[in-house]
């Protein structure tokens, strides 16, 4: 993963007085899947519109393959695709006619074959014949990332790729792109609401916020920026000497039937444990959940300190 197959630049993107993105700097190495994150109006898709050259930058570098987008856009626009699960293909074409329309842009060998090949992993066959306009959500998105491997590409632009999925069909392409990253080498920029996604899918993160980039980070290294964890308790012998001390440590909690549930650094939970064994504190259940992407997630959209 050391040789960057897509690398950015100072990239900008200036409408008026509002800076949509703010002069962004990333790599994505060869092999490597990076999540673009952020909030809504963080700047995700305007940036993925500039590195499919959908939108012009006010100002910054693109480089593909250790090459300009900019100067070399057509030979790099063969090797990389694009989905979004928000796309909309032609809806009086069918299934089918949509796929082999792409295939003749990308100039993609044996494509009959590959359609049916491709159609079979996503389960869309029974769809080939239908009109996309016929489609539901889930079964569009299923078509449009079929339509994002015909090629083969060596860089995949990913919006939101499972979105409008059942759960069942989203693990199963969650395990296809894992797949074809090891096999292939395949490097992916990824965006996507669902933490747990990313989470799995992604090797590093790169964190967007009003445009700007806030954090660089594999998913591991930005949840533990969040230092609090959770300690759930249900106490069956001395709740009042618990509460006594958690109140004597500053340290926030809920009680509920017996149930409580501590916020605390993530460094101290062993120690508190070992304290309230000395109390002589008893529970039937304990939980201890540790910070997750998404904590680091809602620390920034809703302003906490971390």
């Amino acid at each position: 993963m050391d040789k960057p197959i897509l690398e950015v630049e100072n990239l900008a993107k200036i409408f008026g007085d509002f800076k949509a993105v703010n002069n962004i700097s990333f790599t994505v190495r060869e092999g490597e899947i990076v999540g673009l994150l952020g909030p809504n109006g963080a700047g995700k898709t305007t940036t993925i519109q500039m590195l499919l050259g959908l939108m012009t930058p006010t100002r910054g570098e693109i480089s593909y393959f250790g090459e300009s987008f900019a100067t070399h856009r057509e030979a790099i626009l063969q090797r990389i695709n694009h989905t979004s699960g928000y796309a909309r293909l032609p809806w009086r074409l069918t299934v089918w006619e949509n796929l082999d329309v792409y295939c003749y842009l990308y100039q993609v060998p044996n494509h009959r074959q590959k359609i049916t090949e491709l159609a079979a992993i996503f389960e869309i066959t029974d769809l080939l014949r239908k009109k996309i306009q016929d489609l539901s959500a889930g079964q569009s998105t299923r078509v449009l990332l079929t339509k994002a491997f015909l090629n083969d590409p060596q860089v995949l632009l990913l919006d939101e790729p499972t979105a409008s999925l059942d759960p069942d069909i989203a693990d199963k392409i969650r395990s296809y792109i894992l797949s074809e990253r090891k096999k292939r080498q395949l490097s992916i920029l990824v965006t996507s609401h669902n933490m747990g996604e990313v989470e799995e899918l992604c090797d590093r993160v790169v964190f967007l916020d009003h445009g700007k980039i806030l954090a660089i980070d594999t998913p591991l290294g930005l949840a533990r920026r969040n230092k609090q964890s959770e300690l759930k308790l249900m106490i069956s012998d001395g709740l009042k000497r618990l509460l006594e001390m958690t109140n004597k440590l500053n340290y926030r909690y809920t009680e509920k039937n017996r149930f409580v549930v501590i916020k605390l650094p993530e460094s101290q939970v062993a120690a508190f444990l070992t304290e309230v064994g000395k109390l002589g504190v008893e529970f039937s259940e304990i939980e201890i959940v540790r910070p997750s992407l998404e904590d680091f997630f809602l620390s920034v959209t809703h302003g906490r300190k971390l």
